[in-house]
């Protein structure tokens, strides 16, 4: 499969680390959507933040500069070095951005979501994992040549993990397993197979043990050469969707679906900490301060945390109901509660600009599809000649955008009964309609 190569010009700038030092509580607000992933730059402690409104956040203090570049949610960002990262999202691609400079590299070649990425030790290579099944290992030192690609998983790839000298790569799959490549000749092994989809792995420092957590809650240590079990840390809450480490201080996080972090002592293997970190929704994202003394997480609300871990008996679960995307569907009427569901999360009802993934609906009724200026609209959507009224917003979710508008960028998303429909279009037409100057 050959690769396409493109620049993208993209505005970016050099910015100091976030000033979240420790026993303090900070919040980095700005993107448009439930942030997926988060990296902390381990020459400077520079923090970046990957959205689901397709952009990295980089953050001076809580000021972010954005990367933009992504035609969809961005599931990953990987600081390669002090000037460099790359990130990977839902439109198949992978970007390698120089921040010093203003330009992006774009790596193409995957034909699925790219879940994840792994750099190897002497800075080389990255390797991504995509749902398409395979692992790609592209070269840094000279990224315009083709990539390999391994296959002999049955599902899609969440994670992929170098060992210390970067022979060896571990793989984790929604088929239940873990992989180790041999990065040469390409030839791989099941390490375990968990029956159930493994959703992170983490490799120890001095690379004898690899900690993972699964679909079915399952947390556990494993020895890295062998696959026999350490150590058991699996709590009745699942799906386990983050981890991060820090040998330094020996603190290994896992994030949930509940919105838990537990932080494991990885020197005498005790879980430390259990809390309460989300108020709604799970815990995507994890990453660790640069001294240890701080986690950060990022999920289903569009800001990110970081707490000071000694202190973490003090707080309350972070997220409100006024910025929650799951806020409590009896509170509100039935055509703010079918909006909630279906558009909140990509759509603003505010005037433009918005950060969201998708287009502010503001002034919507009337309007020309693919017309709002400066949103990159699909060639499907800007060449359609639909026009938005009560009865094209009602055919769109009656069929779904995947029938209605084919190729489009929208999620399939269907609204079955006509009652809800109906009031989702009064819902929209009242607080998208522009207000009135006195």
């Amino acid at each position: 499969m050959q690769r396409v190569l493109q620049s993208i010009v993209v505005c970016l700038a050099v910015v100091a680390p976030v000033g979240a030092a420790a026993q303090q509580f900070t919040t980095l607000k700005g993107h448009g959507g439930p942030v997926m992933g988060l990296d902390v730059n381990p020459s400077t402690g520079q923090v970046a933040s990957a959205s689901f409104d397709n952009s990295v956040g980089l953050w001076q203090d809580r000021a972010p500069r954005w990367l933009e570049g992504h035609d969809a949610a961005v599931n990953t960002v990987l600081f390669l070095d002090a000037d460099k990262a790359a990130s990977a999202g839902d439109d198949f691609a992978i970007i390698l951005w120089d921040l010093t400079s203003s330009e992006a590299m774009r790596l193409t070649g995957h034909e699925g979501k790219v879940a994840a990425l792994a750099q190897s030790p002497d800075g080389s290579t990255l390797a991504s994992a995509s749902w398409d099944g395979s692992i790609g290992l592209w070269s840094l030192v000279a990224p315009d040549s083709a990539p390999r690609f391994l296959t002999g998983h049955e599902s899609g790839v969440n994670a992929v993990t170098f060992n210390r000298d970067g022979t060896r790569l571990y793989s984790a799959s929604a088929d239940g397993t873990i992989r180790v490549w041999d990065v040469t000749d390409g030839s791989s092994r099941i390490l375990t197979n968990q029956g159930f989809g493994v959703n992170r792995i983490l490799l120890g420092p001095d690379g004898t043990w690899l900690a993972y957590g699964a679909v079915d809650g399952v947390t556990r240590v494993i020895d890295a050469q062998t696959g026999d079990q350490l150590a058991d840390f699996s709590l009745d809450r699942r799906p386990i969707l983050s981890m991060a480490h820090h040998p330094e201080t020996h603190q290994l996080a896992v994030g949930d679906g509940h919105g838990y972090i537990m932080i494991i002592d990885t020197a005498r293997w005790q879980i430390a900490r259990d809390f309460r970190a989300m108020r709604r929704g799970p815990v995507w994202a994890l990453a660790f301060s640069l001294d240890g003394q701080n986690i950060l997480a990022g999920g289903l609300e569009d800001v990110a945390y970081s707490w000071p871990i000694a202190l973490l008996d003090e707080f309350d679960p972070a997220g409100g109901a006024e910025r929650s995307f799951l806020r409590d569907p009896d509170e509100m009427p039935n055509g703010e509660r079918q909006f909630m569901r279906k558009c909140s999360i990509c759509h603003a009802v505010t005037p433009p600009p918005s950060r969201k993934a998708g287009p502010t609906l503001y002034n919507v009724f009337g309007r020309e599809a693919g017309t709002l200026e400066s949103y990159p609209y699909s060639d499907t959507l800007t060449g359609s000649d639909i026009v938005w009224t009560d009865d094209t917003i009602d055919a769109l979710f009656d069929i779904g955008p995947d029938h209605y508008i084919p190729g489009s960028k929208m999620p399939m998303q269907q609204i079955n009964a006509t009652r809800d429909r109906q009031d989702l279009i009064a819902y929209l037409r009242r607080v998208t309609a522009p207000k009135q100057e006195n």
